[in-house]
């Protein structure tokens, strides 16, 4: 089995347990604010907000639009009456205050410094959510830095962003480095156009219909212990 010295993570639902956090994020934010909540709710978020996301890596909207447009969908569709600028400002403080791991994120963590090998965070996030996720998560002494799209300038998987990344990682090999994640559209094809091997993250267990192959493909974080 091949092994690698650098990991490169996506961090929502590769890592962090993005759906747990949305879920407390658009619990604690509806409640705040005097509307009423239910799963319902989420679900419809959820439809509206993960194709804005692939647009996102398409290069098709930009990351303030998606921020902006999301709740006003969501509100139009349910009825709310609400500013969705200053709703999606405070929504982004509350993600960033649910660091929720995903099963085996802290323990491949571990076992990847442990060997004297590195973790890294590629992320098309907002800044400030990642950050302060990862500030007060278990992970934050395994990993060496971070890269944010707002702060690299280029989104996955456009191939400038990887760019950035190889440029600041020392000493890199694409040759032993491993992308990580659970979007197609972003890491996968962002690995396969950076020439780097990719592993896709099927949590979910769907079938990949798509021309997009992975190099990889497992369903739980422990399975990435063969490649330390």
């Amino acid at each position: 089995m091949k092994k690698y010295d650098i990991f490169l993570f996506d961090a929502d639902n590769t890592l962090y347990d993005y759906d747990k956090a949305e879920a407390y994020a658009l619990k604690t934010m509806f409640e705040r604010r005097g509307f009423d909540y239910s799963e319902d709710i989420r679900i419809k978020y959820r439809a509206i907000n993960d194709p804005l996301w692939e647009s996102l890596a398409k290069g098709e909207i930009s990351k303030d639009d998606l921020q902006t447009i999301r709740f006003a969908k969501l509100f139009n569709e349910i009825g709310v009456q609400y500013n969705e600028v200053d709703f999606n400002a405070s929504y982004l403080v509350e993600l960033g205050k649910a660091p929720f791991l995903i099963n085996g994120a802290e323990d491949i963590c571990k076992a990847i410094v442990y060997n004297n090998k590195q973790v890294y965070i590629v992320t098309n996030g907002v800044m400030a959510t990642q950050e302060s996720r990862i500030k007060y998560s278990l992970l934050k002494d395994y990993i060496s830095n971070s890269f944010v799209s707002e702060v690299v300038g280029y989104v996955k998987p456009d191939i400038r962003y990887f760019d950035y990344v190889f440029t600041n990682i020392p000493q890199v090999s694409k040759d032993k480095i491993l992308i990580i994640g659970d979007s197609l559209t972003a890491d996968i094809t962002g690995g396969n156009k950076a020439g780097i091997d990719s592993c896709w993250f099927n949590i979910q267990g769907i079938q990949n219909n798509t021309d997009i192959q992975p190099t990889y493909e497992i369903h739980c974080l422990s399975e990435l212990h063969k490649f330390v």
